[in-house]
């Protein structure tokens, strides 16, 4: 039985608002039976988090229906809500723990597997300390499980290494609320898109992505009062042909975008000057950082014509009530954290936030990320506490009642390739992945395989499935799916919903929870009065101890009971005495939660994500005030060339979640979305000769894929690949989109860049000269690189300027010299280390910074002379010596580099003096300008030795 044909019909019909802007219920179901009973639930397929009920005959799932009360929803499901349940009855799942043995995964007890953990997680840290342990988990558990993990990470095992594949898909989220508006947590609700009269759409293509929320705006745009709708997105998407203005810029370019957009709406005098004086800090800095991006200049970087871009600046200007939603075009994208913190700018400049139809929604990408955030089952702290405020982390340590040295707080938190990198090199011996697929996930496969299988490192992989990652796994333990277990999740705007178990799992299939407690008890985790760290034993019981938790923090549940979840269809937080019912939105009263003592982060650079310091936040308290960020456009580390003159970007279909590890086992979603496909222009097609459907290869510096080709709405010199698909899907071709995609991250959110890469595409049939000469290629790339950086003239070398009796020109040349070899330091050590996350692109970009600083000189150097000073140059050489392999070598080069900036930190601060005395203006502003990103280089290194240094010198490799 079902209502609709969500394959054929995804949205469904419209049901056009009416009233006092109320959206219309519409009853969803689609079940293969009558159902004996109904169960309440919510769908786990996306972040949308609609309200459902499933329904079971015999023991069985047999089908959903939507809950009509449920205001996130109401009543609506989308195709993968409606069919991805069948996966329940999948008859591959894994149903007995998995051990291997001479070479083979076999079925062992559950005894065997683990003992077999704990025998390797205490071998472990008795050789390597928990530093050698890492945890990286997933996005769809319930927040029970997230926050029993948590507890036995940070306080039972104490490693910093636990992250999630949310760090794939909401990191950059989560930063962006962090440096806006000092703590995690969506302002808005889904009900503001009720009121709002206009939209945005950054990066956002919510018709294939949250099908749920579409309805929502298709049924606001049938109505009487439609929104206008601003969509910004490289391809012509079902969402952007909806727009009244699309914004199709080149990928990699958002922040230029966005920029762009701010300054015309500063320009045209659209903002609300007494919220931005009362409620905001660091607008004269925005105005100034968005002032060289013209539409001129924006139309130069990407592509968008110049009035297009007027046209959506004053659509967004003159708006009454203005919403935003941001998503993976933006956050899986070059500078994503300065492209998502700037979409909260323009809500703030105009001083729409914390009111009906106003403000923004940093959405995430799975059903439960808000809850690893919340409940620190990621990079993060237990209740959006600060792991640089050691005041937060007492309290966890009073909570939990152990030490405070125990709960890893002494450098960063480790993020996913970060953790990936120390088990490649060692350092990482034991490895647990839980409810997530790396094997197709993650950027670059291939070295991701090798990692997966290295000799010496334990994996114990937690699944439902057998996946691409499993293969590669010690120990599978058989996970329950959502169905067979009970436990909340919270959505994107806050709403917690109550998941009942409603049918048992298959064979010896156990719940992610009881999997943990179970290895707790085993490992004998212990707090400080020798009684067991963690202190429940059921869902409710997890539940009870997270609420206590949570208590006075942004995300308080104190006021939240599985009694209550029970009598509703959801409820947002807080649920507090204040807000006995919830909160719809946040900052109603306009106090946002930036000060010292409550924020969940001092803050990063968005450009370099160089963290700043407590006493660096506390000098600039920003007392409750919402902080305005700017950051100019740099250009995607990686950009078409000769040989490989197509930009690829990846992403999602409408039909399936992640790697397909659920929905490509049911039969209706499978045969809808079957395999991948290569998205390209029709002129590009023409050109190379390829139609609709023909077999194309796609290749980038890293890898190939082959997979048909659809024709149009997309830029030219753009392809468009879907990440869903793995080698189980096609054993026989390589499809798996992140063969293709870089090892970069965005500094600041720690998320991986798969939204670029320059690639090449040709018709399948010469797919091993491909090869050979894609080899051959990148190294005629890397010598005509070399050649032509060897055949620039260093600037500011060889002045002719007359000789003066003053020392300033052997100063000028020892400065000048000082920043020569800083540039060339910061090239050879990101050259050195470029398998390192984020090293080469950073590396390379504050080298850039110092060879500008060379050519800022040039006028001082023509009115003062200059004489070169050999110090620098020998303090250079004497240097990066030894070897500089490994995490050891990595610490002493980041040692080396602190030298030298510090060198150069010392002499800006002379010539500033220096500029004083002569009283020259421009001097000054060369100085102020150059020692400012000296600051920024040194704030940077100061930040990666803070993350490696502990794993370097502690953990044995």
């Amino acid at each position: 039985m079902q209502t609709r044909d969500s394959i054929q019909n995804i949205w469904g019909p419209r049901a056009p608002y009416v009233g006092p802007r109320r959206w219309p219920e519409r009853l969803d179901e689609r079940s293969d039976d009558e159902a004996e009973r109904w169960v309440q639930s919510c769908c786990v397929l996306c972040s949308n988090g609609c309200g459902l009920d499933i329904g079971v005959t015999g023991g069985r799932i047999v089908g959903v229906r939507g809950r009509a009360e449920d205001h996130v929803n109401r009543g609506r499901l989308g195709p993968k809500g409606l069919n991805g349940w069948v996966a329940n009855n999948a008859p591959d799942r894994l149903t007995r723990p998995q051990v291997r043995r001479d070479g083979e995964l076999v079925e062992a007890s559950w005894d065997e597997a683990m003992g077999l953990i704990v025998e390797n997680a205490r071998r472990t840290i008795e050789r390597q300390t928990a530093g050698g342990i890492g945890i990286y988990s997933t996005g769809q558990l319930f927040l029970e499980e997230y926050y029993t993990l948590a507890v036995l990470g940070k306080a039972g095992l104490g490693t910093p290494h636990m992250d999630g594949n949310t760090r794939l898909c909401t990191a950059t989220a989560a930063r962006a609320l962090l440096e806006s508006f000092g703590v995690d947590g969506q302002p808005s609700s889904y009900e503001d898109y009720d009121q709002a009269d206009t939209i945005l759409l950054a990066g956002h293509n919510a018709a294939s992505q949250q099908t749920v929320l579409w309805m929502r705006l298709l049924d606001r745009l049938a109505g009487p009062e439609p929104p206008k709708l601003v969509v910004i997105d490289p391809r012509v998407t079902e969402t952007a042909r909806h727009a009244t203005v699309h914004l199709a810029p080149r990928v990699g370019t958002n922040v230029a975008v966005m920029n762009g957009l701010i300054r015309l709406i500063i320009e045209a005098g659209h903002i609300d000057r007494d919220f931005i004086d009362r409620h905001t800090m660091g607008f004269d800095q925005l105005r100034e950082g968005v002032e060289p991006d013209t539409p001129d200049r924006v139309e130069q970087i990407t592509g968008i014509p110049a009035d297009t871009l007027r046209r959506a600046a004053d659509v967004l200007g003159t708006a009454e009530r203005l919403m935003s939603g941001v998503l993976q075009g933006f956050y899986q994208s070059n500078q994503a954290s300065a492209a998502a913190v700037q979409v909260n700018n323009m809500q703030l400049i105009r001083g729409m936030i914390g009111k009906p139809g106003c403000g923004v929604l940093q959405m995430n990408g799975q059903p439960t990320a808000q809850n690893t955030r919340e409940c620190g089952a990621d990079g993060e702290m237990p209740g959006f506490r600060n792991w640089g405020n050691v005041e937060h982390i007492a309290e966890l340590a009073r909570l939990w009642n152990v030490h405070i040295d125990t709960i890893p707080h002494w450098a960063p938190p480790t993020h996913a390739m970060q953790i990936f990198r120390y088990a490649e090199q060692g350092s990482i011996s034991f490895l647990w992945v839980i409810a997530t697929n790396p094997a197709v996930s993650m950027p670059d496969l291939p070295r991701i395989r090798e990692i997966l299988g290295k000799e010496g490192l334990f994996l114990v992989v937690q699944d439902a499935f057998p996946t691409e990652t499993t293969r590669y796994a010690d120990v599978v333990l058989p996970a329950a799916l959502w169905g067979e277990k009970t436990g909340a999740f919270t959505n994107t705007d806050r709403t917690v919903h109550l998941s009942l178990k409603a049918v048992e799992p298959p064979g010896e299939a156990r719940s992610d929870l009881d999997i943990f407690l179970d290895f707790a008890r085993r490992m004998d985790f212990r707090d400080q009065d020798g009684k067991p760290l963690i202190k429940w034993s059921d869902p409710e019981g997890a539940f009870d101890a997270w609420r206590a938790c949570s208590k006075g923090r942004p995300c308080d549940y104190s006021g939240v009971s599985y009694e209550t979840l029970r009598d509703s269809s959801g409820i947002r937080w807080p649920v507090t005495e204040e807000h006995p019912e919830g909160a719809p939105r946040l900052y109603a009263d306009h106090t946002f939660g930036t000060d010292p003592d409550y924020c969940g982060s001092f803050g990063h650079d968005l450009v370099t994500g160089a963290a700043y310091t407590e006493q660096e936040y506390r000098s600039r308290d920003p007392k409750g005030r919402a902080i305005l960020k700017a950051a100019a456009y740099q250009p995607p580390p990686e950009v078409p060339d000769v040989d490989y003159p197509m930009m690829l970007t990846t992403g999602r279909v409408v039909y399936h979640f992640h790697t397909r590890t659920k929905t490509g086992r049911s039969k209706a979603l499978h045969d809808a979305a079957p395999d991948a496909f290569v998205q390209m222009n029709a002129g590009d097609a023409a050109r190379l000769g390829i139609a609709e459907g023909d077999l194309v290869e796609v290749e980038t510096r890293r890898g190939t894929v082959r997979a048909p080709a659809q024709l149009g709405d997309i830029l030219p010199d753009h392809l468009f690949l879907p990440f869903h698909y793995g080698a189980l899907n096609s054993p026989d071709r390589p499809t798996a989109a992140n063969e293709l995609t870089l090892p970069t991250w965005d500094p600041a959110s720690k998320q991986p860049h798969f939204k670029y890469a320059a690639a090449r595409l040709s018709k399948v049939g010469t797919l091993d000269k491909a090869k050979d000469a894609a080899g051959a290629a990148v190294g005629v790339v890397r010598s005509v690189a070399g050649a032509v950086a060897s055949a620039v003239p260093t600037p500011g070398s060889g002045s002719k300027a007359a000789p003066s009796d003053r020392k300033l020109g052997d100063y000028i040349g020892m400065v000048l010299t000082s920043e020569e070899a800083l540039a060339e330091a910061f090239e050879r050590v990101g050259g050195r280390h470029d398998i390192e996350p984020g090293m080469k692109t950073l590396c390379d970009l504050l080298a850039s910074w110092s060879r500008s600083h060379v050519e800022a000189l040039g006028p001082v150097v023509e009115r003062y002379s200059s004489r070169r000073e050999a110090e620098p140059r020998r303090l250079a050489d004497a240097l990066f010596r030894g070897d500089r392999s490994g995490g050891l070598g990595l610490l002493r080069d980041l040692h080396d580099l602190w030298l030298l900036a510090n060198e150069s930190h010392v002499s800006w601060e002379v010539l500033r003096q220096v500029s004083l005395g002569l009283r020259d203006e421009e001097l000054k502003a060369i100085c102020g300008r150059c020692g400012a990103q000296n600051d920024r280089q040194i704030a940077w290194l100061r930040t990666r030795i803070d993350q490696v240094a502990p794993q370097a010198l502690i953990v044995p490799s």
